[in-house]
């Protein structure tokens, strides 16, 4: 038999090959739009630290009076010795936040779906995807060992047909997930069309909110409060290390969702509990979302998106799943410019030469990642571009000039 590593290096030629390889690189900097990376300074579009709360005095700070309080650790899960008071004033905090009876929080976003999906459904039960949804999403789904189906992205006529079949030829329970704001695309799920359809049909609705929290809505609670239809949706989920600026996953719902979840979700029960500073920033960012500041820099993220959107794309009227201020699709093939959301990708459609567009950016000073399969389907590799609070109108101006000069 062959050797494990000489396995694994036929393995990495091949990925090689394939312009998929990946490498994690070294940050000698804060979480900023300004990174030293590979000895160079870099103006960053990368980050989903989209309310530039990851350097906030107020969330340092919480961070710093935690661990002098409460140490670098939790010791072990919250069932055993872990449940310290910053993750219940977090999880009180995340339910105030967002209008909910009750929150569990979890180490990650990946891990509150892994835990949550699978704590809910069995064999005789149906998990119905957006096909855009995240790969924790689908990672749980499988693990469920639920049956699984995938609608067409958005597709809400895709996804009757499949709620049809489901009432019709299964015995279970069927469970809707999606996400409001998607991490690749930067459109927005229809999610007054998913509840008449999830309630028409006697299905329960799962709506991640990774990418919404802190951006949509009055109170900036995510898209379902934009659309008025948070009271509709059994699950919310959302991730604390985007515009809330920490880390860390979350379910909230009615208490008795977080009740069996305690006593249910895996990746809640057999992980040590996340660290408590970690939890105190959370909270401080949440705090800091509420006020004047989420309200401040929430209205310049999307000056900044309208600012971007507009050098390269007139507004135009008809879409659809316009909420947010900016203008509507491009008709540009390359670009999917909804001005919905800070996430910005350019379509660039090969691996090699979405890893040659990063390149010359980076050339000129300016950091973007190329994303590629399997994040996003193949032949269908991008620059993802992201805003931030922390990015000046002159910093959007440089990346504008920047990809116009590389006709991108």
């Amino acid at each position: 038999m062959s050797s494990l590593d000489d396995v694994l290096d036929q393995r990495l030629q091949s990925i090689r090959a394939a312009g998929l390889y990946r490498h994690v690189r070294r940050v000698d900097s804060a979480q900023s739009p300004h990174l030293r990376l590979d000895d160079r300074d870099l103006l960053s579009f990368s980050s989903n630290d989209y309310l530039g709360l990851a350097e906030h005095p107020d969330l340092k700070r919480a961070a710093i009076e935690a661990v002098e309080r409460y140490g670098a650790g939790c010791g072990a899960s919250r069932l055993i010795c872990g449940s310290l008071a910053p993750h219940h004033e977090l999880e009180e905090a995340i339910s105030s936040f967002k209008g909910t009876e009750a929150t569990l929080v979890f180490g990650s976003g990946y891990a509150a779906a892994l835990g949550t999906i699978p704590a809910l459904l069995g064999t005789e039960d149906t998990v119905v995807l957006d096909k855009l949804v995240h790969a924790s999403i689908v990672d749980a789904a499988r693990l469920s060992g639920a049956k699984l189906r995938v609608f067409a992205h958005n597709d809400l006529n895709d996804l009757e047909e499949i709620l049809l079949w489901a009432s019709r030829s299964r015995k279970g329970k069927v469970l809707v997930v999606t996400e409001s704001a998607f991490s690749m695309d930067g459109d927005l799920a229809p999610l007054k069309d998913l509840v008449q359809l999830k309630e028409r049909h006697g299905a329960w609705l799962m709506v991640d909110e990774a990418h919404a929290t802190g951006l949509y809505g009055l109170r900036r609670r995510g898209l379902a409060e934009e659309l008025n239809v948070a009271a509709h949706i059994e699950i919310q989920m959302g991730t604390l290390g985007k515009a809330v600026g920490a880390s860390g996953g979350y379910i909230c719902g009615s208490r008795r969702l977080a009740d069996y979840l305690l006593n249910r979700a895996r990746s809640f029960i057999f992980s040590t509990a996340p660290v408590p500073a970690a939890a105190a920033a959370a909270t401080a960012g949440i705090s800091l979302i509420q006020g004047e500041t989420g309200r401040a820099r929430t209205a310049h993220v999307w000056e900044l998106v309208r600012q971007l959107a507009s050098q390269f794309a007139p507004a135009q009227s008809g879409n659809s799943c316009k909420t947010a201020p900016g203008s509507a699709p491009s008709d540009s093939p390359a670009w999917r410019l909804t001005a919905t959301s800070p996430i910005l990708p350019l379509i660039i459609g090969s691996e090699s030469d979405a890893l040659r567009a990063a390149a010359a950016l980076q050339e000129l000073g300016i950091f973007v990642p190329a994303i590629r399969y399997p994040t996003v389907a193949r032949g269908a590799a991008r620059l993802r571009i992201t805003l931030s609070a922390s990015h000046t109108a002159q910093e959007v101006a440089r990346l504008g000039n920047a990809l116009q000069e590389l006709a991108l």
